[in-house]
């Protein structure tokens, strides 16, 4: 009887296509093949097999890659993210599977050069310099020779051309070297040590007598309404982190410590631990492209870098860390939340860094959050996930508090510093002056920090020069022709930017609406019209701007950070990248200059989020020698979230947030789902939410809301309207939508309708 495929087609379809298996062609699950779809070849993945009398009526398989095949947890990766997030299963495996064309990249080629014996044409001193070094026969670089001779580089190339030096390509440099476990041990506090080895020993426990299933506290995230599959005796063979029961499930755990405690070494012996057993380990972190000072502390612990994994990775580069990843060869990957859907081989643990950054949910495209991606692949693969915050996520506390993840809890900094003093500027009497930002008490305390040769940073979450222009004369203000925004001026660049589609214009100087000239005025400050103040308030000292839009992109921002870092300037001004678990040992002043920014929003998350980042942000001070403090400009230092940061109450105001979500059955204590209905017109995606409301008929526990107006109505041209759905923990809330959508209206012309499952963003 014939062999039928069901090949799975990284495309946004949502179930496999059946292709015949031609005689002689054998395929297993998991093969990565190709098939003809319609006019064209492309690429899938054989999600299962079967026998068929009809097989022979059916498009054949063309034939299978000679890539390694995707593994069971991988697909059941898939399976898992599609029916949580109802993405469509191909979009899920688009993440995970790599296509051919990709390999199609080149990687630049690196050339060495010795010496060939033949002599130079013109035996020049220089020349003579280059020779005498590359006598010994070693095969360099053209830059090292260069650098170790002492010369230019056009002086190796004018050998090269005699022949007197012969180039050869060089093999590409490895894309990680392995990384050893025992190169550098830090020393640890007692603290650390304690938190050290309760988190091996719970990385690797003996599983109590009579638990088949893992311990009940180990149920999934309560952002989670499926429950995560029980990983199979397959899956879990060889993946039991040392334990020989094969039942033992690896466990979730909450590391909590306040700013500067040593959250990152802690977790390393962790990550030394999984390789000493031949393991892997992936590193999440929210920003890839600003990790270099994490690299090298990786590197000082474990004598060389990791593999990095990003949208900056291309080429043969990705492919090769594929390829390593996939053979279980890279020990250890550093990378963004697309890491997740590497094909580890053997993977052992799995830890993600700052794991209360919204950066981590994926807005476009399959809408996912990376944290709890992670801790579905960690419970699929039988390998510990680590969670690291100084300021855990409502959803990860409750879960800690409750027992379904444990908890390991650093409450003081590294080395017995203090946590910085932090008090408020109350802007309703302490007024900075007309035109000015700064209040006089932050303004005196950056000028007495700088005089003792410290470090000032001033923290301003808004990009540009001011967030809104408009002419004095007529009112007309500046609004991007894609979205319904204001646009940002950005002096630097003389230009009016959108912060959400990315269009941009030069910045007038008459008004486009009346003609007037000189009547355009920015209104309200950004980083860098604060950085103009600052200028004409300290002129002889040195400055750093740091903002995400910068031109010289990360590498600018890495040598600035590096700069910083290095006490090579006296005032920072920054957004909210500052406050992403950087280490600044000379900063003693942290001065936050709209601490109520993000507070007025209707976000459900808005209280929560201005307390990480205004406790991530002042925690920046006093991580050096010295001890640091922290000045809060604020019109409501009454407010439960700023008076929480004043007084260095963060249980407090957990335990107050917590109580607040869950009397209004908000996560973690109910659910949400956000159907977003864009369209070209207007009337067109209004009217198809009106269809969807009706079609919606909420069962008990459920509550629609909508359709409304999105709060950023209009984006890249799209008119948007927005349904919201709250349900009680107990109802299937992936059910449900599955439900409604079939009977809901039928998608037509340019409508389109985006499902987001936990939402993260209200706009």
């Amino acid at each position: 009887m014939p062999s039928v495929a069901e090949i799975l087609i990284p495309l946004a379809l949502d179930s496999a296509y059946s292709y015949a298996v031609p005689a002689g062609l054998t395929l297993t699950v998991g093969d990565v093949v190709q098939i003809p779809l319609g006019p064209r070849e492309t690429v899938g993945v054989v999600w299962g097999v079967r026998q068929s009398p009809s097989g022979s009526n059916l498009r054949p398989v063309t034939g299978r890659l000679d890539v390694p095949p995707l593994s069971g947890p991988l697909r059941e990766l898939v399976d898992w993210l599609a029916r949580y997030t109802l993405a469509p299963k191909g979009s899920a495996l688009a993440m995970a599977l790599r296509l051919p064309d990709e390999a199609a990249q080149s990687e630049t080629v690196r050339i060495g050069v010795r010496a060939s014996g033949k002599p130079p044409a013109r035996p020049t001193a220089a020349r003579l310099k280059v020779l005498a070094v590359a006598a010994d026969g070693i095969m360099r670089g053209k830059s090292a020779l260069a650098k170790e001779a002492g010369v230019s580089l056009s002086v190796v190339d004018g050998l090269i051309d005699d022949g007197a030096l012969e180039a050869t390509a060089l093999a590409p440099e490895p894309v990680a070297l392995p990384p050893d476990p025992d190169h550098a041990r830090v020393p640890l506090s007692e603290a650390q040590g304690e938190a050290v080895r309760e988190l091996i020993a719970m990385m690797n426990p003996a599983p109590p007598p009579g638990d088949e299933h893992g311990s009940p506290h180990l149920t999934p995230n309560l952002s989670f309404q499926e429950r995560e599959p029980v990983p199979t005796v397959e899956t879990r063979r060889g993946l039991t982190m040392g334990v020989g029961d094969e039942t033992f499930r690896a466990p979730t755990i909450l590391l909590e410590g306040v700013t500067g405690s040593g959250k990152t070494e802690v977790y390393f012996e962790a990550v030394a631990d999984c390789v000493r057993r031949g393991r892997q380990a992936l590193i999440l972190m929210p920003e890839i492209a600003l990790t270099a000072q994490f690299l090298d502390r990786f590197a000082e612990r474990f004598g060389v870098r990791p593999a990095t994994w990003h949208s900056g990775i291309g080429g043969k580069r990705r492919e090769r860390i594929r390829a390593g990843v996939a053979a279980g060869e890279i020990a250890v990957v550093v990378g963004a939340r697309s890491a997740l859907f590497l094909p580890f081989a053997k993977l052992g643990i799995v830890v993600v860094d700052e794991e209360h950054e919204a950066a981590y949910k994926q807005e476009d495209g399959v809408h996912y959050h990376a944290r709890d991606m992670a801790v579905v692949r960690g419970r699929i693969e039988n390998c510990p996930v680590v969670l690291a915050s100084a300021t855990p996520s409502i959803e990860t506390r409750v879960n800690a508090e409750r027992g379904r993840y444990r908890h390991i809890v650093l409450p003081e900094r590294f080395g017995g510093r203090r946590l910085p003093d932090i008090a408020a500027i109350d802007m309703r009497s302490d007024k900075p002056e007309r035109g000015s930002f700064i209040a006089p008490a932050l303004i005196a305390a950056v000028r007495e920090t700088v005089a003792a040769g410290d470090q000032a940073l001033l923290f301003l979450n808004r990009r540009g020069y001011a967030p809104l222009t408009l002419c004095r004369a007529c009112g007309h203000r500046y609004q991007c022709r894609n979205c319904s925004t204001w646009l940002v001026e950005h002096r630097f660049r003389k230009a009016l930017v959108c912060h959400q589609c990315g269009y941009a214009e030069r910045r007038p100087d008459s008004c486009s609406e009346c003609g007037t000239f000189d009547n355009l005025t920015p209104c309200g400050p950004g980083v860098e019209r604060i950085a103009e103040e600052v200028t004409a308030l300290f002129p002889d000292k040195r400055m750093i701007v740091l903002s995400s839009d910068f031109p010289g992109g990360a590498e600018r921002l890495r040598a600035e950070l590096q700069t910083v870092a290095e006490g090579g300037c006296d005032i920072v001004i920054g957004t909210q990248l500052v406050a992403k678990g950087h280490n600044f040992p000379h900063l003693t002043l942290v001065g936050v200059l709209d601490a109520d920014i993000g507070l007025t929003s209707g976000d459900p998350r808005a209280a929560e989020r201005t307390f990480q980042l205004l406790q991530q942000v002042t925690g920046r001070a006093g991580r050096g020698e010295k001890p640091g403090r922290a000045l809060v400009q604020t019109f409501q230092p009454e407010h439960p979230v700023i008076a929480a940061l004043l007084s260095g109450d963060a249980a407090r105001f957990y335990e107050e947030e917590i109580a607040a979500r869950e009397a209004a059955g908000l996560p973690p204590f109910g659910r949400l789902a956000a159907l977003i209905v864009s369209a070209n017109e207007r009337e067109v995606a209004e009217a198809h939410g009106q269809a969807l409301a009706r079609a919606s008929e909420p069962p008990d526990g459920v509550m629609v809301l909508g359709p409304a107006e999105a709060p950023l109505a209009l984006i890249r041209g799209r008119y948007r309207f927005r349904l919201l759905v709250k349900t009680e923990r107990s109802v299937d809330l992936q059910s449900y939508l599955r439900d409604w959508i079939a009977r809901g209206p039928k998608v037509r012309g340019n409508v389109k309708v985006a499902i987001d499952v936990d939402p993260q963003s209200f706009l």
